[in-house]
């Protein structure tokens, strides 16, 4: 019997697991949340000629049809490489299905692009998963599918998403609460508790399925054994040749039902089936009565222990399992309570010591609530392109450019990986997981290290350096925030323990000067340090779609993309200067970086033709600069987050750096002498005197640019809203910004909800709204300032207030700003959830958090992906940051000696 390896309620009992984990002593971590929201409409599940991924494996068909590469639940777990996965099926004797998946809308059904349309909330979770806690909303009358989808379609971009709430099935509250909590006894030792409210007024008959299943890998080129689930006594006996066996208790007196993880053929393709028990068996039974479907002697892959509660109006029914790796429990349930109390105790004590003193209570449960989504988004993602460019019968070294991601064929992806939202982005994104590292850090940080890690690895990086983009397109081109926020993690680490991970940074900085050679040999199209990115993660914010050939012909110079990668080259010489503490070589490294930067901040600056500069004089930001065939530049007056991200490239080095390292301020003071062009900028950075202590400032403005970039930022009629700074000035809502090519108009305009432009699919918005992880950027640029400047420098914050701000504080308002979009107000409103008054007013609904992929501009309303907890989970960093960093504390993170 697999038992627990730490006492049960002490204080550091999570913190020893995670300890157990990272030291190889104990699997805490093999068992978790694993288990994605969609597999379906996946790119590594389509096999079609033309690419459509959404229209080759539907929703529909995913209730039939074998998955290739992942498998998909509700509430589900599984081990980290997803042999074995358990979920909860539900009916509620109504639908036309089971229950066994989360609905939503394709791309091309979405008014606004693919959308769940699922009412379910992630509550809680440790590091570990030794707690888990989800809550799933299912109404009582037949799921709206058809309404939905139909409601949904008639509508247009400039119209609102039509949402389950919105369809009535909620009405009178006539529902199920259906709550799902696992803790951990042991490290293969899984108890579960299912617990079913009844909110409405009468009684209600609800049908629990909890299912058990093995991937399937057996029929595929290469495939392994057949893996067997078996009826046991009390539950269900499960055998894989690699996992081993597992026991599936059942406290209540379940119905067990067998079928197969198998394709119905012959309801998907039209073709014979090989077995009469397939995927789809048990809904068919359950839903249909068909008795066939099932299979009589008690075997199959898939298999599912049925109860049937009748859970009277107001009440509750609960179901209890346990899964585990001892086969021979006399009573599976006699210490079950006791652990159940125990590990929720232990989630609290945990968090206790993860959110600071002084949070409000409304903040800790904002904080709570944001890190368990994080936690419950880590899945299991499988791909070996390779193999998958050779099943759709492509030769993997021929590169077929017809085909997506041919050129990525070394890449094998076999990994637990945080994604950016389990439903609808259940793939990773490189820039969305490094900003999901710095959140991931409060509560286990050596996962998110990890995470960092796994993407510079050589199964991930591609061989010419480029770090894999994501799903759609691995070889599209991502902000590069890969150094700045594995340089985070390692202050943050080392701020907390007292000891940073050399050995962690150094593997970091040797693959990440790989990825930094690849973006000056590949995205400097003139070699003058200035670069062209592509989208770089912004979406429709442009006035053109900046991945695509431009309708005017020629280049685009970006502010972002050039601010970019001199934030890269600032991380990257930070790292050197850490590094070299231990190693000497890394101050040749760290003058190279320096003089790479010098170059960038010059060429950011240049003062030559009209309209060549980035910098706008006249207007006081940075602009991109459209090069035209014929040797014009026209420069794209669009004041948009584009011209912030130079803000964002700021970092300090504290004065101790002089003092370690004489030969690289000699280096660097030769190299400024001997260019005057770079002298000029660095004097223009220096008017006020020396930075605070003796800090060295690495910048793109000196202190008047600076002032005037901030006079834009804080102005609450251009970027400053209620919620958050916005991706796009508020000015251009009067003024439109428009371009004029052969007879056609190109514009951009304040947009502080959805979007009115197809650009990218047309299921994100940068034309207005805010955004957590540009925010984050920001903040932390601002701190920088801050420890160079000091309390003296002082800004009017808003703009036009009267009300001065030294830019600690003005980083402290807009970290306010956003944690507010969570928090409920006086009349018991919180903005994230807009104008729908069941989570204002209800008590089943009113302490639940959506956290969205973006917010609008002007009342904080949640948009775009409802669950994407991945970056915005960087609201539990907003809520606690001012409450544990101090004015000072931030400078003095730049004073800590290197060793």
């Amino acid at each position: 019997m697999t038992t627990d390896r730490v006492d049960s309620g002490t204080p550091d009992a999570e913190r020893r697991r995670l300890a157990e984990a990272d030291e190889g002593v104990a699997p805490w971590r093999r068992w978790g949340p694993y288990l994605s929201e969609r597999q379906w409409g996946t790119v590594r599940e389509d096999y079609s000629s033309d690419g459509e991924a959404w229209a080759y494996f539907t929703h529909d068909q995913a209730r039939s049809r074998a998955y290739r590469w992942g498998e998909d639940g509700i509430a589900g777990v599984s081990d980290d490489k997803q042999r074995l996965c358990f979920a909860l099926a539900l009916w509620n004797g109504r639908d036309p299905i089971l229950k066994e998946r989360l609905f939503g809308l394709t791309n091309s059904e979405g008014n606004h692009g693919e959308d769940v349309k699922e009412c379910y909330f992630y509550l809680d979770s440790t590091p570990t998963h030794s707690y888990m806690k989800f809550l799933y909303k299912y109404p009582q009358a037949e799921f709206p599918y058809g309404d939905l989808v139909a409601t949904n379609g008639a509508r247009g971009r400039e119209d609102f998403e039509y949402e389950l709430l919105d369809t009535g099935v909620f009405d009178d509250d006539r529902y199920f609460d259906v709550f799902v909590e696992y803790a951990k006894a042991g490290p293969e030792d899984l108890l579960v508790e299912i617990t079913a409210h009844n909110r409405g007024p009468d009684d209600a008959t609800l049908h629990l399925l909890p299912t058990l299943w093995f991937r399937h890998t057996w029929s595929w080129a290469g495939g392994t054994a057949v893996p067997a689930l078996r009826r046991a006594p009390g539950g269900i006996l499960a055998e894989h040749e690699e996992l081993g066996s597992r026991r599936l208790y059942c406290e209540s007196d379940a119905l067990a039902l067998f079928t197969g993880n198998e394709t119905n053929d012959e309801r998907v393709f039209g073709s014979p089936n090989s077995t009469p028990y397939v995927k789809d068996g048990i809904g068919r039974h359950v839903v249909h009565g068909d008795t066939a479907a099932v299979d009589p002697a008690g075997t199959g892959t898939k298999a599912a222990l049925h109860s049937v509660l009748t859970v009277p109006g107001g009440g509750s029914a609960r179901i209890r399992l346990r899964l585990t790796d001892a086969l021979e429990l006399a009573d599976p349930w006699a210490e079950f309570e006791q652990v159940m109390a125990a590990r929720r105790d232990e989630a609290d004590t945990f968090y206790d010591g993860v959110v600071p003193a002084g949070t409000s209570e409304d903040e800790r449960r904002l904080v709570r609530q944001a890190l368990a989504g994080m936690l419950w988004s880590k899945q299991y993602y499988h791909l070996d392109v390779e193999r998958w460019l050779a099943e759709h019968g492509v030769d993997p070294l021929g590169a077929d450019p017809r085909l997506r991601n041919s050129a990525w064929y070394h890449m094998v992806n076999d990994e637990i990986m945080s994604m950016p939202d389990t439903w609808e982005y259940p793939w990773y994104a490189a820039w969305d997981l490094a900003f999901h590292t710095l959140a991931l850090a409060m509560v286990d940080i050596g996962f998110a290290k990890g995470q960092l890690d796994l993407l510079l690895r050589r199964l991930y990086l591609h061989p010419n350096g480029q770090i894999p983009a994501y799903e759609w397109n691995f070889g599209d081109v991502n902000p590069p925030v890969h150094a700045w926020a594995t340089l985070f993690v390692y202050e943050l680490e080392k701020h907390r323990t007292g000891h940073g991970d050399r050995a962690f940074l150094e593997n970091a900085f040797l693959k990440l000067l790989k990825n930094f050679t690849w973006w000056l040999n590949r995205k400097d199209v003139d070699g003058n340090n200035v670069f062209q990115g592509g989208f770089l993660g912004l979406d429709n914010i442009g006035v053109f779609d900046r991945s695509a050939p431009l309708p005017t012909g020629g280049q685009i110079d970006q502010a972002d993309g050039t601010a970019w990668m001199a934030l890269y080259c600032q991380n990257l010489l930070e790292i050197a200067i850490e590094l070299a503490a231990d190693n000497p070589v890394y101050v040749e490294q760290a003058q190279t970086l320096f003089e790479h930067f010098a170059w960038i901040a010059v060429a950011t600056n240049r003062v030559g033709r009209e309209n060549e500069s980035l910098w706008d004089e006249e207007d006081g930001f940075f602009y991109d600069v459209l090069r035209l065939p014929d040797g014009r530049a026209v420069r794209l007056r669009v004041r948009s987050l584009v011209g912030l991200i130079p803000l964002a490239a700021t970092s300090v080095v504290g004065g101790w750096a002089d003092r370690r390292f004489p030969e690289l301020v000699a280096g660097a003071r030769e190299f400024i002498d001997r260019h005057p062009a770079v002298q000029a900028v660095v004097s223009a950075q220096q008017t006020e005197g020396p930075g605070v202590r003796g800090r060295h400032l690495f910048a793109l403005f000196g202190p008047d640019r600076l002032r005037r970039v901030l006079a834009r930022m804080l102005d609450e009629e251009e970027f400053l809203g209620p919620y958050g700074i916005r991706s796009l000035s508020r000015h251009h809502a009067a003024h439109p910004y428009s371009f004029e090519v052969d007879g056609r108009s190109y514009g951009v305009g304040y947009l502080p909800a959805e979007s009115d432009s197809g650009m990218f699919g047309g299921n994100s918005n940068w034309r207005g709204p805010v955004w957590f992880p540009v925010n984050i950027l920001l903040i932390r640029a601002l701190l920088n300032l801050h420890a160079y400047h000091g309390a003296e420098f002082t800004v009017e914050c808003p703009t036009g207030s009267g009300r001065r701000m030294n830019l600690y504080e003005v980083a402290r308002e807009i970290s306010g700003r956003l944690t507010a979009t969570f928090l409920r107000g006086p009349d018991g409103h919180r903005p994230v959830h807009g104008a729908q008054a069941k989570f204002a007013k209800d008590p089943h609904w009113k302490d639940l958090l959506l956290f969205y992929e973006y917010f609008h501009g002007d009342n904080g309303a949640g948009l775009g992906a409802s669950h994407q907890t991945g970056w915005t989970g960087l609201a539990a960093v907003t809520a606690t940051l001012f409450h544990q960093v101090g004015a000072e504390d931030w400078g003095a993170l730049r004073e800590e000696p290197l060793s």
